[in-house]
C-alpha cells in the first residue's frame, strides 16, 4: 500500500497488463473449430507454434517458450532433461511450413514467417557502430545505427536481451552522452533527430544499470535531455519523458535533487502535461514530477509557482484511473509547499475534484486524495476554514464517513478520521449539496 509523501514512496510506473495470446486458430472450448495436431503445439505452452526450434534430443518447441524456459537458468531440455543451450537449438522449418500450409487449409489465421534472430556477434557490431559514431561526433550514422539497435530489440525478447547482454544500455547512454552539448533548438537537425532516436532506442532496454544512469545524470546528459523535452519533435519529446521517469523512478534522492535543479526541467514536465504529445508521455511526466515533488521542497514550490495546481486539477476532471493516481500524486506533493498550498485554496476545482476522486478511482487514489485534502483543511484559519466548507457542499463528510466504515488503514485513517474532526465543527453553519459532479461548475479557464 502506498504511503502519501513518504520520501520512500515509490509511485510505480504503469505495468503492462498481462494478456492472453491470440490463438492462431479456434479457441479450444470452441466444439466448432478445427482440431490441432498434438505435434503442432509447443510442448512447453500447449499453443500452435509460431517459430519451432529442434534441441539436440529431437524435441521441437516454440522459440519464445524455450527461450524462457533456458533464460530462467533452466540449461535442460524440458521434456527430456538432458542438458541444452540457448546455441544448441535449430530452426525447424519444415514443421513451420506444414503449420502454416495447415492454417490455410484449416482456414485459421496463417503462422507469419519468424524473423532470423540476431547473433551475438551481430548484435556487437550494432552497438560498437553506435558508439563509433558518437565518439566521432557523426550524429546522422549514430542516429540509424540506434534506431536499428531499436528495431531488433522489439523484433522479439530474445533479441532484447541479446542486445542487452551485449551491453546496449550503456552503450546508447554513453552515445547520448557524446553528442550532448548545445541546446537542441540550437543545434543541427542531424544531432536532433540523432538524440531522439537514441532515447527511443533506450526505452527498449530498461531498467537502466547503474553505469547506464550515471551517463544520462551527468549535467551535460540532463540540461540535453531537458532540451529534447522541451524542444524536440513529437516521438522525441515522448522519448525523453519516458527516459527521465526511469532515471527519477530509479534513482537515489541526491540524483533526484541534480534532476530538479536542471535549468527548465519542472517547465519543461508542466508543459508536457498541460499540451500532451501522447498519454504515455503524460503519465511518465506526472511519475517525475512527483518525485521532484516528494524528494525536494524546492522543486514542489517551483512547481506551484509556474502553475501546476490549476493543470492538474483540470487534469483530474476527466482523467483515467492510471493518470488521476499519478496527477493526484503529485498534486499532493506540490501542496507540500506554502506556495502551492495558497494556490490551491484559490482554486474553485481543487476541493470538488479532490472529493469527486476519493472513491471513483482506486485505493492508491483514494489515500492521495484524503492526504490532499487533509492538507488543505488544516493550518492557516481563514483560509483551512474556507476548504472545510467547500468540502462540506460537495459531500467530504459522508464520503469520509463511509471510507471509514468500508476499511482503510495507516495514515490514510488517520487523516480521515482528523478530517472528520475538522469538518464536524462547520458543519452548523454549511449546508452540504451531497454532490462533487462538474456538470454545473464553471471551470476557472
Amino acid at each position: 500500500m502506498v504511503l502519501p509523501m513518504s520520501r520512500t514512496t515509490r509511485l510505480v510506473p504503469d505495468l503492462p497488463l498481462l494478456r492472453r495470446g491470440r490463438r492462431q486458430v479456434a479457441a479450444a472450448d470452441d466444439d466448432s473449430g478445427p482440431a490441432v495436431p498434438a505435434h503442432f503445439l509447443c510442448p512447453i505452452s500447449l499453443e500452435l507454434m509460431k517459430d519451432p526450434v529442434t534441441a539436440p534430443t529431437g524435441i521441437t518447441y516454440d522459440r519464445e517458450s524455450v527461450e524462457g524456459w533456458l533464460a530462467r537458468g533452466r540449461a535442460t531440455c524440458p521434456v527430456t532433461g538432458a542438458p541444452v543451450r540457448l546455441g544448441d537449438l535449430v530452426p525447424n522449418h519444415a514443421t513451420r511450413r506444414v503449420i502454416q500450409d495447415w492454417c490455410v487449409a484449416n482456414q485459421a489465421e496463417r503462422v507469419p514467417t519468424p524473423k532470423v534472430p540476431v547473433a551475438e556477434a551481430d548484435a556487437a557490431d550494432v552497438l560498437a557502430a553506435v558508439s563509433a559514431a558518437a565518439r566521432r561526433g557523426d550524429a546522422a550514422k549514430c542516429g540509424e545505427v540506434a534506431a536499428k539497435a531499436r528495431a531488433l530489440g522489439k523484433e522479439s525478447d530474445r533479441n532484447r536481451r541479446c542486445l542487452l547482454a551485449a551491453g546496449a544500455a550503456h552503450k546508447l547512454s554513453s552515445a547520448f552522452r557524446d553528442l550532448a552539448g548545445e541546446p537542441v533548438e540550437g543545434a543541427g537537425a542531424a544531432v536532433s533527430g540523432a538524440l531522439g532516436k537514441i532515447l527511443a532506442a533506450l526505452t527498449v532496454f530498461f531498467p537502466l544499470d547503474d553505469e547506464s544512469r550515471r551517463c544520462i545524470a551527468s549535467p551535460a546528459s540532463l540540461k540535453t535531455l531537458v532540451s529534447v523535452l522541451s524542444h524536440g519533435d513529437l516521438a522525441a519529446r515522448a522519448s525523453a519523458a519516458v527516459v527521465l521517469r526511469e532515471l527519477a523512478s530509479s534513482a537515489d534522492r541526491p540524483t533526484v535533487e541534480t534532476i530538479s535543479r536542471t535549468p527548465g526541467a519542472c517547465e519543461a514536465l508542466l508543459t508536457l502535461v498541460r499540451s500532451p504529445v501522447s498519454p504515455q508521455a503524460t503519465k511518465a511526466a506526472l511519475v517525475t514530477a512527483y518525485y521532484l515533488a516528494t524528494a525536494s521542497d524546492r522543486a514542489a514550490a517551483r512547481l506551484a509557482s509556474l502553475g501546476a495546481v490549476p493543470v492538474f486539477a483540470e487534469l483530474l476532471v476527466d482523467a483515467d484511473k492510471g493518470t488521476s493516481e499519478k496527477a493526484l500524486a503529485v498534486l499532493d506533493g506540490v501542496l507540500c509547499a506554502d506556495a502551492g498550498l495558497e494556490a490551491a485554496r484559490a482554486h474553485a476545482l481543487v476541493v470538488p475534484v479532490l472529493v469527486k476522486k476519493m472513491f471513483r478511482v482506486s485505493d492508491m487514489a483514494t489515500e492521495f486524495a484524503v492526504s490532499a485534502l487533509w492538507r488543505l483543511c488544516r493550518g492557516a484559519p481563514d483560509a483551512a476554514a474556507a476548504c472545510r466548507a467547500d468540502a462540506l457542499r460537495v459531500g467530504a463528510f459522508q464520503k469520509l464517513l463511509l471510507l471509514l466504515q468500508v476499511g482503510c488503514g495507516g495514515l490514510t485513517k488517520d487523516r480521515a478520521s482528523e478530517l472528520l474532526k475538522l469538518l464536524n465543527g462547520s458543519r452548523a453553519s454549511v449546508e452540504c449539496i451531497e454532490t462533487a459532479d462538474f456538470k454545473g461548475l464553471k471551470r476557472p479557464f
